[in-house]
């Protein structure tokens, strides 16, 4: 059978992870820390620097809800699901070794024409079960739309009417899809090339959620100081591939209310768009 579209409730949960100070900075390694000359970032990829504490990336917790449910889609042609959206927004501080519960809901399936988007939510909680992270994503099946359904709701998300007020670039390397999926990621689209063929790609692409890490450092270190507690959400939709080896170039615009960005590559294509941060201003110059 095609797509199951009565998914919508399913939930599983609260399932144990755990975590440790090595996955924390493989992740960070895996997008891109520490490969920017003159930028410290030490304090995410090593763990026993002199004066130096070990910290986690804001994006961290989008890596420890991966996994932990397997959604019954029903019978699709798994090598057509991309990632399409994703939000973390912090709730608590993660530290680098740790454990806690995953919960995981299917909140909408959506009639994209072209394919279906369904969307979940993934709530992360220490042990005794204060809330840590919530994270919202969508997953594209392409070739699951033209049902009838609802096509979810609309976007207020605009370019600001004026230049961005920081550009960052950030290159990534030839092998970076090997790197970061030793975080746990082992989707064959990012490693086989005949898989990646099979979907329609000329050769295995970035993980998605690999792109969004490295813009989740661009704002980190173009906006928040530096200081992962301040980047409290971050949000975006995947809009089109990264080609290991491709450069991101991520435009910020201040807002009074928010932070938007879009990531593009070296040639103008946007990977990352109607992207939002919201940046815990306390003790920003």
């Amino acid at each position: 059978m095609p797509l199951d579209r009565g998914i919508v409730g399913w939930a599983t949960g609260p399932v144990p992870v755990s975590w440790d100070s090595s996955r924390a900075m493989i992740y960070a390694l895996g997008v891109g820390a520490g490969s920017v000359p003159g930028l410290d970032e030490l304090a995410f990829v090593t763990e026993n620097t002199a004066g130096l504490p070990q910290q986690v990336l804001p994006t961290f917790p989008v890596l420890l809800g991966q996994g932990t449910a397997r959604i019954p889609y029903g019978d699709i042609d798994r090598t057509r699901l991309v990632h399409a959206q994703q939000s973390v927004e912090s709730l608590g501080e993660i530290a680098p070794d740790g454990s806690g519960l995953v919960s995981t809901r299917v909140t909408g399936v959506y009639d994209k024409s072209s394919g279906a988007l369904i969307t979940t939510e993934v709530m992360l909680t220490s042990d005794d079960g204060t809330p840590l992270a919530r994270m919202a994503g969508g997953s594209f099946i392409r070739g699951e739309g033209g049902f009838g359904g609802d096509r979810g709701p609309a976007s207020s998300w605009a370019v600001p009417g004026r230049p961005p007020d920081l550009v960052i670039e950030q290159p990534t390397l030839p092998w970076q899809a090997l790197l970061y999926r030793l975080s746990g990621d082992r989707n064959p689209l990012h490693s086989d090339p005949k898989f990646a063929a099979a979907g329609g790609f000329s050769r295995p692409i970035l993980h998605g959620m690999c792109t969004y890490g490295i813009a989740g450092r661009a704002l980190l270190h173009g906006v928040a100081g530096g200081e992962p507690g301040r980047l409290t959400t971050m949000s975006a939709r995947f809009s089109a591939p990264v080609r290991p080896g491709d450069t991101l170039v991520t435009s910020i615009w201040r807002e009074p209310d928010e932070v938007r960005f879009m990531t593009r590559t070296g040639d103008g294509t946007a990977v990352l768009s109607q992207g939002r941060a919201i940046i815990d201003q306390a003790g920003l110059q």
